[in-house]
């Protein structure tokens, strides 16, 4: 059975960070590329990074460019997303989800975490 669980969220202050990590079970994670997406209340859902399948090219929405990094262990089955210099925008709630290629479109993506919550105070 496929499942992705996401962790790592929580509340931080402004400037600070924070780690998600996606947990991949039921398939090889080398076959696919994990990408991250956040939800605010009464907004749609965004694309915020997608890590390739062979570790080699990462993707970030402009953003989060320069304060977001990602990255992956195949062997541990596990992404995580790594969040600095973290805004009270970046409160959402975050989404892990798998796909065959990297894509900002949520249509890409067939398999998706349960979510977890990131919450940054001002």
């Amino acid at each position: 059975q496929v499942q992705l669980v996401e962790s790592g969220g929580g509340l931080a202050q402004s400037g600070g960070s924070l780690t998600l990590s996606c947990a991949a079970s039921g398939f090889t994670l080398d076959n696919y590329v994990i990408g991250w997406f956040r939800q605010v209340p009464g907004k749609e859902r965004e694309w915020v990074s997608c890590i390739s399948s062979n570790n080699r090219s990462r993707y970030f929405v402009d953003g989060v460019k320069g304060r977001f990094t990602i990255s992956r262990d195949n062997t541990k089955n596990t992404v995580s997303l790594h969040m600095n210099s973290l805004k009270p925008e970046d409160t959402a709630v975050s989404y892990c989800a798998r796909g065959y290629y990297c894509s900002a479109s949520l249509t890409g993506y067939y398999y998706w975490g349960q979510r977890t919550q990131v919450a940054v105070s001002s």
